[in-house]
């Protein structure tokens, strides 16, 4: 019993705190209220941010708070909706800080359907115990499949919507639809013998098991154990995709992936065409710079070789250039030889000339050499008169009777020096003034500058 609710009996007399009450109370109703199955219309249904659901519960005459916390929602397998008839297993409880009593669900089912939701959990249970549910064992299916295999009804919407989606992002993949019946009695057999085949024929490389909407009677064939199993055991990966984001079975939780829409199951077999293409550019984009960079390198290896490879003709070319390089060479040596060797003989047999005509040269070279002394002797002459010439001239155009003659004069003092500044004369003083032609005598009676 609450300790607050003992003090209520004990000591009737002492005033109890709100917040000691409502733990009274909520102590009362947690002890003497069991968990309870209630049923009830949904209304007011609110998921949280957090993943908790908080709604009503009410019939005809009265209603009821309810919570359910995130980590038992995410195993109901439905989402409820506001006019929904329900089923709750809860335990009565009160929310302290309103003095509000509510239930804190511990598990729903859809009202009239307990008894399938209860094969739905022991059908779970049963194979998660058997591994099957397990994360490890489930497979990715290929980016990039040749062949999906589609496995539902030939006239059901859900077909269209993936054909129609497949078509948009993998027109380049073969898809091959096996059909089957996906409700009443004959969807489970015909599933399970259509997974079979597709896996015998190993046409595909990814299988959609795909359905639309429906109540949890439309959908109850692939709560079926042998489809649960027949999904485990197909060699090739499936993705489900079942009815809409919160409809849950177990052919979901089986499956290597499960989608939440027939749609977005056509979207996850494959990467899209437009992102294949992008991809592929990228990397022969990529390739050809490698390319290029690779054939320079190459190119300039080749032509590193080739600098250092000679040509066999080519070599016997050069050969031949310095063999004839040489041979031009030593015919230049033996005609020098044989220059020299000529002109020692010239002059060998130069020596051997007679007395007379020697000196018969001589003379002649002698009279040579007069002559040519005359005419250096002349040319001398003469340059020097003409330079002597010149030079008087040159002496004549500097000397002061040139200047005297342009009309300039000479002022001399007593003493016979030249006069150069009217600074250095003074009043009454005698100069003389010598002129190109004559001068005078000038008397200084005053001075200027």
């Amino acid at each position: 019993m609450n300790p607050g609710y003992s003090d209520t009996r004990v000591a009737p007399e002492r005033p109890l705190s709100v917040s000691a009450l409502n733990r009274a109370v909520a102590g009362v109703l947690e002890q003497g209220v069991g968990p309870v199955w209630v049923t009830g219309e949904v209304s007011n249904f609110m998921a949280a941010a957090s993943g908790h659901w908080y709604f009503t519960l009410k019939d005809a005459g009265a209603s009821v708070r309810a919570v359910m916390f995130r980590g038992k929602a995410v195993s109901v397998g439905f989402t409820p909706r506001a006019g929904d008839k329900v089923e709750v297993r809860a335990r009565v409880t009160l929310y302290e800080p309103r003095g509000d009593y509510q239930l804190q669900v511990q598990a729903m089912r859809r009202a009239g359907q307990g008894d399938l939701f209860e094969a739905f959990l022991r059908l779970k249970a049963k194979l998660a115990d058997e591994g099957l549910l397990d994360a490890a064992r489930k497979r990715v299916p290929p980016a990039m499949p040749r062949a999906i295999g589609v496995v539902t009804s030939l006239h059901a919407a859900a077909l269209r919507d993936v054909l129609s989606t497949l078509a948009r992002r993998l027109p380049h993949v073969s898809v091959l639809v096996y059909p089957t019946p996906v409700q009443g009695m004959e969807a489970p057999p015909g599933i399970v013998a259509a997974l079979e085949r597709a896996s015998r024929r190993g046409e595909v490389d990814v299988i959609l098991l795909v359905r639309g909407g429906g109540s949890i009677e439309d959908l109850w064939g692939f709560n079926h154990e042998a489809v649960a199993r027949a999904v485990a055991a197909s060699p090739v990966p499936v993705i489900c995709g079942v009815g809409h984001e919160s409809d849950f079975t177990i052919a979901d939780f089986v499956a290597d992936v499960r989608a939440p829409t027939p749609t977005a199951a056509a979207e996850l077999a494959g990467v899209p065409r437009d992102n294949l293409w992008q991809t592929v550019c990228a990397h022969a984009c990529a390739l050809q710079a490698a390319q290029e960079r690779r054939l320079e390198r190459l190119a300039q290896r080749l032509d590193r070789a080739a600098g250092r490879l000679v040509w066999p003709g080519q070599r016997l070319a050069h050969q031949r250039e310095r063999l004839e390089a040489w041979t031009r060479r030593l015919r230049q040596v033996q005609a020098w030889r044989l220059a020299q060797w000529v002109q020692r003989v010239e002059h060998g047999r130069a020596r051997l000339i007679p007395p007379t005509q020697r000196v018969e040269r001589g003379r002649e070279r002698l009279e040579s050499l007069v002559r040519r002394l005359q005419r250096a002797q002349a040319w001398r002459h003469a340059d020097l008169q003409q330079r002597l010439v010149a030079t008087g001239q040159r002496l004549r155009v500097l000397g002061p009777q040139e200047t005297l003659a342009r009309g300039y004069a000479i002022a001399r003092d007593d003493s016979g020096a030249v006069v150069r500044s009217a600074s250095a004369l003074r009043d009454g003083q005698r100069l003389s003034l010598d002129f190109a032609q004559g001068g005078a005598d000038v008397t200084v009676e005053g001075t200027r500058g």
